[in-house]
């Protein structure tokens, strides 16, 4: 019989998944949104670190910038439609990719991510450490995002 081998997990604490917390600068400036945000996702969850733990929030903050300037392929442009209910009677609002662009560039991509991530706390945990901004400029100077490229 052969001796079974010791198998080693990568499992983390939560201490150690919190010391080492960066936060990595996307320019989303020509990119795709299905894979831009699927990138984002991954970092937001930690599962670009090689101590990722499914069950402990290891991943790193994200700050998007450029949201105004993402792309869609295909016909996704004309045709991607973005509901809401505003709670009335016959509130259920859709308002058109291009629309959306023009009025809130942000939420595209929050929206892209959010499908993304879990379904859980932990997931709406992660979600609270992404930052979109419309521009080129970012108010996160002192958390020294590290630029990253996709």
């Amino acid at each position: 019989m052969k001796k079974s081998k010791l198998q080693y997990s990568t499992l983390v604490t939560k201490e150690q998944a919190i010391a080492d917390k960066k936060w990595i600068l996307f320019d989303a400036e020509g990119k795709t949104l299905g894979r831009f945000a699927a990138e984002i996702a991954q970092v937001l969850r930690g599962k670009h670190k090689p101590s990722f733990t499914p069950n402990v929030d290891c991943g790193d903050g994200v700050v998007i910038i450029n949201a105004e300037k993402i792309k869609v392929t295909g016909a996704k442009e004309a045709q991607k439609i973005y509901r809401y209910h505003t709670g009335a009677m016959s509130g259920l609002r859709e308002v058109p990719f291009r629309v959306m662009l023009a009025r809130k560039p942000a939420y595209i991509i929050e929206s892209a991510v959010k499908g993304m991530m879990p379904k859980s706390r932990l997931g709406k945990q992660q979600l609270r450490k992404l930052r979109i901004f419309a521009g080129s400029k970012h108010d996160l100077e002192a958390q020294q995002p590290i630029t990253a490229t996709v």
